[in-house]
């Protein structure tokens, strides 16, 4: 098929465009760099620079590439785009990462219409968001958490399934280039455990979110699918996992009232209070196999014989 991959040079674009070129498809992926274009075009993508945000240029993009699905990918997390993680000004952070999945998911089921695509693949939230009330695991069926920052996940879901497409969820990403700035903060001691650790959250690793997303657009899969490994657990397991994985010392441990202060209500609400999620669903419907089923052997396989490096992070960062 001819694919076109909006957000193509992001963290798990960069992994999903080789997969679905060695099966055989016909990739047009887009940056909003010039500079990256020779990223794509090594990954075996034809590159387009593009921002979401431009309705007129994504319309253009989207009819000169003649795909027969649309893979939307757009996000602004880096920080080039959306500057240091700050979770406790989480307005500000996610903001352009929101006018993407608002309008920017809205762009591109315009342009869809428009050229006669009639499949779209989205990328949704699922780590540590489940509605937190009731058990500590998530399914499909239950609802989404309203978190300050991430509200336009909400727009996003429900225009691309009104739009017949299908949503992916992803878990919190790790492997390459998906989260070296986490693991600085752990070697540096600056990743603390609030509370007592009891927030659950789910992992996914770039590669086997990329898998998943190659199956629903093989498969023109309909519906939310929550793209998460085997094993959602609380952060007093996690996280001093990835500390001794990282070759750090335990994490130290911060009150909640401490962690409120420094690093804001997001923080603790993930920490203390967070849900994870299910992949029952992905695994029957998409024949979904993981290759790392749980973080516990991702996060070992992944900082093997890794030299730990310095970005010169924010010291008073929580």
């Amino acid at each position: 098929m001819r694919v076109f991959v909006a957000g193509g040079s992001g963290v798990i674009g960069r992994r999903l465009v080789p997969q679905l070129v060695a099966r055989g498809h016909q990739v047009t992926a887009t940056t909003t760099s010039a500079r990256k274009l020779g990223l794509l075009e090594q990954l075996g993508a034809e590159g387009v620079v593009m921002d979401g945000r431009d309705a007129a240029a994504v319309g253009q993009a989207v009819a000169a590439a003649r795909p027969d699905v649309i893979v939307n990918q757009m996000t602004a997390l880096s920080t080039a785009h959306a500057g240091r993680p700050d979770l406790k000004r989480a307005d500000r952070f996610f903001a352009v990462t929101n006018e993407l999945r608002s309008a920017g998911t809205d762009n591109l089921l315009a342009a869809a219409e428009a050229t006669g695509v009639f499949h779209v693949v989205a990328q949704g939230h699922a780590s540590m968001n489940g509605a937190r009330s009731g058990g500590w695991v998530k399914t499909e069926e239950d609802p989404l958490e309203v978190i300050e920052g991430t509200k336009a996940i909400t727009h996003l879901e429900d225009a691309v399934l009104r739009a017949g497409g299908a949503v992916l969820r992803y878990g919190g990403f790790y492997g390459p280039g998906a989260n070296d700035d986490q693991v600085d903060l752990v070697r540096r001691r600056l990743f603390p455990l609030v509370g007592g650790g009891t927030g659950y959250l789910s992992w996914v690793h770039v590669d086997d979110a990329a898998s998943a997303t190659v199956l629903a657009v093989e498969q023109r899969s309909r519906g939310v699918f929550n793209i998460v490994d085997d094993e959602p657990a609380p952060a007093s397991e996690w996280l001093p996992y990835l500390a001794e994985c990282a070759g750090a010392k335990p994490p130290r441990r911060v009150p909640a009232w401490l962690a409120r202060l420094l690093a804001g209500e997001m923080v603790v609400g993930m920490m203390t209070e967070g849900r994870g999620f299910s992949n029952a669903k992905a695994k029957r419907e998409l024949g979904w196999v993981l290759r790392y089923p749980s973080w516990r052997q991702g996060f070992r396989e992944e900082l093997a014989g890794a030299e730990p490096r310095s970005q010169g992070l924010d010291k008073e960062r929580v």
